[in-house]
């Protein structure tokens, strides 16, 4: 069981109706989550019959190469790394090393590591040394591969923070700065990742470029999503794929949030030089270095929300996708949810062969900070929304859930929150006004104190956030 506060999500307490609602959507989480284990999603992905390495639709005779590489980082790549170490020792005859940079806090179990892969343990979601290190170990491996050489790219969420690598004449506290003010500006992850791209000597493609110094090895890439639309270019900022984007985006985005100004000197000077083509772009599509590259998907939140869907299914509720692209200030959203769910009902109501059914969204919100408290997308969106019905007489029983799946959002310790009739009716009786804690970015705090915070720690997934909503009308 990945939730370890269940016993008071579902205390005595909770009225009857309530409380059913509530044991259903946390198992329906508990199985969202099983369904993202990297384990299970690597040993899908990758199997060897006799030599032949088969990923999806790819096959390749392993006797080809001297040896195997393994690299990448992430909030999932531990595990990741673990299954495919496996795989290798169990064929038994392609040596193989490897790194693979993890978050510090992320609990991974030793005896399923034999020594040939090293966990590096580095900070997100601001860069640090240890994560420097990391990546420049990597990429002393990869730099000296021939044609003969097999590498290993095994990326998940998180993995733009996990693997920073300057490019010439920056810094890490460059990155610290930049990556600090872009996480507070309330930028998407695909303007984020564009920054942060220009600004790398491993991302944007520039891994397989340095992979191609001295020959061109295989390289392989196996990635968990947690973007929205799955984009290759965008999930940990593309080290493996071609990048679409320019210096001349990168400025515009920083531009766009009011934070190109307050960047370091040295970042603004590096990419206007970037711009006058004085510093090489990212490696475009048409680039000869990724004729032997090979991305492939092998996990993402439509594995979570299949998993939750099936469940709910077997329990006789109907379930419906609200929206599957959620994005935009969490705030925004939360505040137009209560309107999204009615129009809904009104549209879907007669059409409903329950008197349960199910709301599923996926996607990730963003939060533009502006006070200090503690919190995350979820939990602040869910504030909202019950900001926003405080007042309204809702004359059905309702649950919504809303998690970061990876476990910890924002800066606080909760993976999300989860609000019913039974929440509204609790901080009205403790007089809790959810605009004060909106209005200090401190939405953890709210659901702290009402006991309606999901607790698992690091999870070790990584794919977009997940909602669910449950409309109960018996």
């Amino acid at each position: 069981m990945f939730i370890k506060n269940r016993d008071i999500l579902l205390n005595e307490n909770i009225p009857q109706k309530n409380l059913e609602l509530r044991r259903v959507l946390i198992d329906a989480l508990e199985r969202a989550l099983d369904a993202e284990n990297p384990k299970i999603l690597i040993k899908r992905a990758v199997i060897i019959d006799k030599n032949q390495l088969k990923i999806y639709n790819l096959s390749l005779d392993l006797t080809q190469f001297k040896r195997c590489i393994i690299i990448g980082g992430g909030k999932a790549s531990g595990a990741m790394a673990a299954e495919l170490e496996n795989i290798l020792i169990s064929y038994g005859k392609i040596p193989f090393n490897g790194i693979i940079n993890i978050p510090k806090g992320l609990i991974i179990d030793d005896k399923y590591f034999s020594g040939g892969i090293k966990l590096n343990f580095a900070s997100h979601p601001i860069p640090d040394d240890a994560g420097i290190n990391g990546v420049k170990n990597m990429m002393d491996l990869i730099q000296n591969t021939s044609n003969n050489d097999l590498i290993f790219c095994l990326i998940s969420g998180g993995g733009s923070a996990l693997l920073p690598l300057p490019m010439k004449g920056l810094t890490l506290e460059d990155l610290k700065d930049v990556n600090s003010l872009l996480l507070a500006s309330g930028a998407s992850i695909e303007e984020i990742n564009a920054i942060r791209k220009h600004l790398s000597a491993f991302k944007g493609g520039r891994l397989v470029k340095a992979a191609n110094k001295n020959g061109q090895p295989t390289i392989i890439s196996l990635i968990i999503s947690d973007v929205i639309g799955n984009r290759l270019d965008t999930i940990a900022s593309g080290p493996t794929v071609p990048d679409q984007t320019t210096y001349e985006d990168a400025i515009k985005y920083l531009k766009k949030y009011q934070i190109f100004d307050k960047i370091p000197e040295g970042v603004r000077n590096f990419l206007l030089l970037g711009i006058k083509k004085e510093i090489p772009e990212t490696p475009k599509k048409e680039d000869p270095c990724f004729l032997k590259v090979h991305n492939f998907i092998i996990g993402s939140v439509e594995d979570a929300a299949k998993a939750a869907e099936n469940y709910l299914c077997q329990k006789n509720i109907e379930v419906k996708y609200i929206q599957e692209k959620i994005k935009g200030e969490a705030r925004e959203y939360g505040a137009n949810l209560f309107k999204l769910i009615s129009q809904f009902i009104e549209e879907n109501g007669k059409k409903v062969k329950t008197d349960k059914f199910a709301l599923i969204g996926t996607g990730e919100l963003t939060v533009t900070i502006k006070g200090d408290g503690i919190g995350g997308r979820n939990q602040e969106m869910l504030v909202s929304f019950l900001n926003s019905i405080k007042n309204k007489e809702i004359n059905y029983n309702f649950l919504i859930l809303a998690v970061n799946l990876d476990g910890i959002e924002g800066n606080s310790e909760a993976m999300g929150a989860i609000v019913d009739n039974y929440t509204i009716k609790r901080f009205k009786d403790m007089n809790l006004n959810p605009l004060a804690f909106l209005k200090n970015n401190d939405s953890n705090t709210f659901f702290k104190m009402l006991m309606d915070e999901i607790i698992t720690g690091y999870t070790g997934i990584n794919v977009n956030d997940l909602t669910i909503g449950i409309l109960s009308f018996d």
